[in-house]
């Protein structure tokens, strides 16, 4: 039996050679070609000692060559570790170190601390795309592992089984160190087909693809849907709100996936009047809750739906969706995708009934689960405690079995003996016409235990003080709730899918 999930790209690529797999600044790559590139890829992988099984990690931003390193590997069968091209020499060391990649595929951009990082784990074989090996020891250009001739029908897939990993994904680290999530080929494989058939997406839907596919999100729900799908992915290497727009402009992209950061940019962009955006028939957002106002606003500037989904890198990016316009809840992030379960139990493991009043851990089962942590069995254990996976994250279903999510289970503030969900409080400074931007913490308090905080980013040109916000919010919420300290910053700090780094937050 062979279960090797790039098969997607060989069956869409015989069905349809000639359609854009890629559109970018410059140019196009058809799904011919990226078949054709990959199997050589896989052929060089193969020549150049990578066996079924083995790790080659994947460095690159959203270029081309991320495609084609993505299905090369997968045809060779090795087993890919995307890796961020912001990490330093120590971080990529130790990812290297810890999947044990024999190989590593980065980025000029990146190549000073990828090969120190590579010597420190001891990788000799480093290839890199976009300017070739430069002065790095040891260094090789990607285009050299493209020179072996593939067979003229096709570089045969290599033998994988639906339980081998396919990719080897590291978590944010937000609690320690990155654990490597053990993705399976029949997971992302099940993780693009059912979300893709739920959503609906169309071989003619381009998707803007600004999303990092060295993450989950972008690798798993773009990249794997629209390949399974044959739709059109309008490829940018990072985020910048005009190169979005102007590649929704320049593709007519109907699809823009994103997370709050992103959609929060966009709509305040100074010069959004300039670019037609009228060919979006849809967004979606994931990676962290959109805040109720700036759904609105967006939906109701861009004449397009918001649907939002909910996932984690140990679920291949999708547990829940609000699958269509017709069928969603606004500020939910929707039901169970098919074949799945999720609950939400207490403490002691009970399932907790429906209502905002039953609050608890969102755990969740099924073929969207990752297999383990890679090296950790003590933490795989503890995330699958009772038979479920933990996500970590706190929510409720409403009557209608819609998941609503509140927050993460450390970041929860108990003020007094009171829960606070910060969530809650950062919709209401959203709703404030000179917040821009807003996270909300918990600080030590020796008379409550914590107290709230909210770091706040104003918008330009306004004044705003932290008395006048108090007694905004104070208005508006219980007098658990609303932050007593409020502290204004010129920007939040984030990851590289825009999620707030709110350990960073706090006072030192």
């Amino acid at each position: 039996m062979n279960f090797n999930l790039a098969v997607i790209v060989r069956e869409t690529a015989m069905a349809a050679p000639e359609r854009p797999a890629a559109l970018y600044e410059g140019g196009k790559l058809a799904y011919g070609e990226l078949d054709a590139l990959s199997d050589r890829l896989a052929a060089g992988l193969r020549a150049d000692g990578i066996n079924p099984g083995d790790a080659v990690a994947l460095q690159l931003p959203n270029i081309p060559a991320f495609l084609v390193g993505y299905f090369g590997i997968l045809k060779a069968g090795g087993v890919v570790v995307p890796l961020n091209v912001l990490l330093k020499a120590p971080e990529v060391a130790y990812h290297l170190k810890d999947c044990g990649a024999g190989m590593l595929i980065t980025w000029e951009g990146a190549l000073g601390d990828a090969a120190k990082g590579a010597a420190a784990a001891g990788v000799s074989r480093i290839y890199s795309a976009g300017g070739g090996g430069g002065d790095a020891p040891h260094t090789a250009a990607f285009e050299r592992l493209l020179a072996v001739p593939a067979p003229g029908d096709g570089v045969p897939l290599a033998p994988r089984l639906p339980t081998d990993t396919a990719v080897i994904m590291y978590t944010s680290g937000t609690t320690g160190r990155p654990k490597g999530a053990e993705l399976t080929h029949l997971q992302l494989y099940m993780n693009a087909d059912i979300p893709g058939r739920l959503f609906g997406v169309r071989p003619d839907d381009v998707v803007i693809t600004v999303l990092p596919l060295f993450h989950v999100f972008g690798l798993s729900s773009i990249l794997n849907v629209c390949v399974r799908f044959g739709c059109t992915m309008s490829v940018i290497p990072r985020f910048d709100p005009r190169a979005v727009l102007a590649a929704v402009q320049r593709d007519r992209a109907t699809i823009l996936e994103g997370v709050p950061a992103m959609f929060i940019s966009l709509l305040s962009y100074p010069r959004l009047d300039d670019y037609d955006v009228s060919s979006l028939r849809i967004a979606i957002s994931g990676g962290a809750s959109i805040p109720g106002p700036v759904l609105d606003a967006f939906e109701k500037r861009f004449g397009v739906l918001i649907l939002e989904g909910y996932g984690l890198t140990e679920t291949a990016s999708t547990t829940t969706f609000n699958i269509s316009a017709s069928e969603r809840r606004a500020y939910s992030v929707g039901k169970p995708i098919w074949g799945t379960q999720t609950q939400v139990w207490d403490e002691k493991g009970n399932v907790l009934p429906s209502g905002a009043d039953n609050v608890g851990e969102v755990v969740t089962r099924g073929p969207h689960v990752m297999k383990g942590y890679l090296n950790n069995p003590e933490a795989t254990a503890d995330a699958f405690a009772g038979g479920w996976f933990h996500t970590g994250d706190l929510g409720y279903f409403d009557e209608d079995g819609f998941l609503f999510i509140v927050g993460r289970i450390k970041e929860l503030i108990i003020r007094g003996g009171y829960n606070v969900y910060p969530a809650e409080i950062e919709d209401v400074l959203h709703d404030h016409p000179a917040v821009a931007e807003a996270a909300v913490v918990g600080i030590p308090s020796e008379r409550l235990g914590e107290e709230v905080m909210a770091v706040v980013v104003r918008r330009p040109g306004v004044s705003l003080t932290a008395p006048e916000l108090v007694a905004y919010c104070k208005e508006r919420m219980a007098s658990y709730k609303y932050p007593r300290v409020i502290e204004f910053r010129g920007a939040l700090p984030r990851n590289s899918l825009g999620k707030v780094l709110k350990d960073q937050l706090l006072p030192r």
